[in-house]
């Protein structure tokens, strides 16, 4: 057991029952209740820790699967497969995918009720703060919240688009949908200001919540991605941004890569500006590496469960890693697989269950395969998003195993705290914004930055870089965490065809505002091109 994380866990979820009842997190119209008195105002900075827990352990809802799974496989990343009528799940991730998502795909519904509902809860704390004391602790917890609440408004933003701006519990009047620039200068105006009340401080006791490095994080992705989101670019700014955290010296490249996506990572890695913590006990809700792993793969890595391994990686995509040095190639299983002690991992089955396609004499025969990842992945059934269910389509497309397996966990969640943003994107996101446009400062130039990021991974060193080698080693770098939609949009590249996928309508780059929600929100309005 992560002793860390038990020990930030059992405070956070013990959250002030006392103090405050909170209900109805995901309604705007409930009108707060405070049993608060001047007996039980939280007073030490634990208590208002406590105080805020609904809003942190909120984080590890959508964020922990359904916004990872729609930003990595709405991209020439990854793909989840239909096998044999498996997982098609009604088209919720082909359409992703394929870019033929409608309002009515539910994941796209889990991150609205998840943004919105975080969202809330941050305006009903923020209510039923207002009649707590004034203090410097007080000051500072108002800051995260607001910091908080703004990434969420942040992630809405980039996913949907022109969302409503509701900052007080309860309002009703304000559920219209705002143009995404008026949404873009909200969350700018309001991470600006609470940088002041935001702490410096980078340890433990600061993990999992704002500090002033995330404000200036989301600050700068927002500057990097201005242009597609506003019309005007902000380059210099986001350079500004970037360096407001290098600067500061509180964060480094660790040297161990895979390590810091291990089950036991935690404040002790550098790399991490902001994570969400995980337990497989006390704080559940991550479980990556069940989407990732072949089933045959439970026993290699002391798995208390079968993996289901619906998630390919394309063979496009991994073409990326092209350096046989680099660390970071080991993140992906391709080829044949083999126990830790040199053991083939073998597989029985039959002729038939091995390839459908069998027209021997004997398809009941039995068979002894050795599993082996091949990187090609062929829709035998394109119209059903279906590869087949024989072993041979199991094993299509190689397989990330970048968030390491939980063995010390007794169920399929995982101890694996997860990062949103890191250090190297700083670095790397500062080497673009340069050759966008922006200044260099500080003797930086785009490619002593990204030689940085190389040079952690024991890749070789770049003599020069464009525009296109950054995405490149962005690929290598931020493989499976998420933010792989965000760059190809960037970069004008989200209309590429990929695997089946035609698709190349530019209204696509947001998605479309979930039907159930215009059905109970009548004044948002859906989005051009659905």
């Amino acid at each position: 057991m992560n002793r860390f994380k038990r020990n930030l866990y059992s405070g956070i979820l013990a959250f002030c029952a006392a103090a405050f009842f909170l209900s109805g997190c995901t309604k705007l119209d409930v009108t707060p209740v405070s049993t608060l008195t001047p007996a039980n105002f939280p007073k030490t900075a634990a208590q208002f820790i406590a105080a805020t827990g609904p809003i942190y352990t909120s984080f590890r809802g959508a964020p922990a699967r359904q916004w990872w799974l729609v930003e990595n496989l709405s991209t020439d990343m990854e793909v989840l497969v239909a096998r044999g009528g498996n997982w098609f799940d009604g088209g919720n991730y082909s359409t992703l995918n394929l870019h033929t998502y409608t309002g009515d795909n539910g994941n796209l519904e889990s991150i609205w009720q998840w943004g919105y509902g975080t969202i809330s809860t941050c305006n009903q704390v923020l209510s039923l703060f207002n009649s707590v004391p004034e203090s410097a602790t007080k000051d500072q917890t108002v800051a995260e919240i607001k910091t908080m609440r703004a990434m969420c408004y942040f992630f809405m933003m980039d996913n949907f688009g022109n969302v409503p701006i509701i900052t007080k519990f309860g309002d009703t009047s304000s559920m219209g949908t705002q143009p995404r620039s008026k949404v873009f200068a909200f969350i700018e105006s309001e991470l600006l200001a609470q940088i002041p009340n935001l702490s410096t401080t980078v340890d433990a006791t600061t993990y999992g919540r704002p500090t002033k490095y995330l404000a200036y994080a989301i600050l700068a992705k927002m500057y990097l991605n201005a242009e597609y989101y506003t019309g005007t670019s902000r380059y210099s700014d986001c350079v500004t941004m970037c360096d407001n955290i290098i600067s500061a010296s509180k964060y480094s490249l660790d040297a161990d890569y895979l390590g810091m996506f291990k089950r036991n990572n935690g404040p002790d890695i550098k790399d991490f500006i902001y994570a969400v913590p995980f337990d497989a006990v006390y704080a559940q809700g991550m479980y990556y590496a069940r989407w990732t792993l072949h089933p045959a793969l439970g026993k290699k890595y002391s798995m208390p469960y079968t993996p289901s391994g619906p998630v390919y990686t394309y063979s496009s995509y991994y073409a990326y890693f092209n350096d046989p040095n680099d660390i970071r190639n080991k993140q992906y299983l391709t080829g044949k697989q083999y126990y830790n002690d040199g053991t083939p991992i073998n597989i029985t089955t039959t002729n038939i269950g091995l390839d459908a396609s069998y027209s021997g004499p004997d398809p009941n025969g039995t068979v002894i395969h050795q599993l082996e990842f091949t990187p090609n992945i062929v829709w035998r059934t394109p119209a059903a998003f279906d590869i087949g269910n024989d072993e041979l389509a199991n094993e299509e497309g190689y397989r990330n195993n970048k968030f390491y397996p939980d063995s010390v966990s007794s169920t399929r969640d995982q101890s694996n705290d997860v990062p949103f943003f890191r250090y190297a994107d700083i670095l790397l996101e500062k080497a673009e914004a340069i050759l966008r446009g922006g200044a260099a400062t500080n003797g930086d130039s785009p490619l002593s930055l990204v030689n940085q990021v190389r040079t952690r991974a024991k890749a070789a060193a770049f003599t020069t870089v464009d525009l296109t080698g950054v995405l490149q080693e962005r690929a290598r770098e931020f493989a499976d965490e998420g933010w792989r939609r965000n760059d190809l949009i960037r970069y004008g590249l989200y209309e590429q065809p990929w695997g089946i996928k035609t698709d190349a309508d530019p209204n696509k780059r947001i998605f479309p505002i979930p039907t159930p929600e215009l059905q109970l929100n009548s004044k948002l309005v859906q989005n051009p091109g659905y």
